[in-house]
């Protein structure tokens, strides 16, 4: 079955109340982001996958030839598996909600599967994103709002990518927001406090 397309953790929280899928970074697994999960969508169902690729130990969930440089066919593969995924644990749980969050490669896919199925989320946050190629929409209105958060001297994921990423949002009629800090790749308090903000309205039940 699609819900068993991954290793993952599950937390339900029963029909009825929101559900915040979690993706990892690269090298981190299904519990790297449960307590920020947690602390940011309290009363909310857990769903957090394990990246089925393996790049020299570190789990990712699509594979790249480079830094920035990604297996496109791969990336194909990986959206088509984690969309079922997503939507096999959505048809099961029956939230009111449907929230996503991801950090760094887990952001990627998040990214891939939301222009591959638009109406699949409620919200989705993304952190620290590196999308270098412009998104093929599938059809119909874009409904998933996102927040995109980042740092203007990130080295992986530099500002003017994550700039260009915005624009691509918005152009596809999106609701986007954005959320800088003056650091580089890691997390920092003002992005996650800014992502409990966004959350906070979907978790009304």
């Amino acid at each position: 079955m699609a819900t068993d397309n991954y290793v993952h953790h599950l937390a339900s929280a029963g029909p009825g109340k929101p559900l915040l899928f979690l993706f990892h970074g690269t090298g981190g697994d299904e519990r790297q982001l449960l307590q920020l999960g947690a602390e940011l969508a309290p009363g909310a169902g857990l769903v957090s996958p394990r990246g089925d690729v393996n790049e020299q130990g570190a789990a990712r969930f699509f594979r790249r030839t480079g830094e920035g440089v990604y297996d496109m066919e791969d990336l194909a593969r990986a959206t088509v598996r984690m969309r079922d995924f997503v939507a096999a644990h959505v048809q099961r749980e029956r939230p009111s909600s449907v929230l996503g969050l991801g950090y760094s490669n887990g952001a990627n896919i998040l990214a891939s599967v939301a222009f591959s199925a638009p109406r699949l989320f409620h919200a989705a946050v993304l952190m620290h994103p590196l999308i270098p190629f412009a998104p093929v929409w599938a059809d119909g209105a874009v409904t998933t709002r996102f927040l995109v958060t980042a740092g203007r001297r990130d080295p992986i994921c530099p500002e003017p990518l994550t700039t260009r990423l915005l624009s691509y949002l918005e152009e596809a009629g999106a609701k986007a927001q954005i959320e800088w800090h003056t650091g580089g790749h890691e997390l920092r308090p003002n992005e996650t406090a800014a992502a409990g903000r966004f959350l906070a309205s979907f978790l009304e039940s």
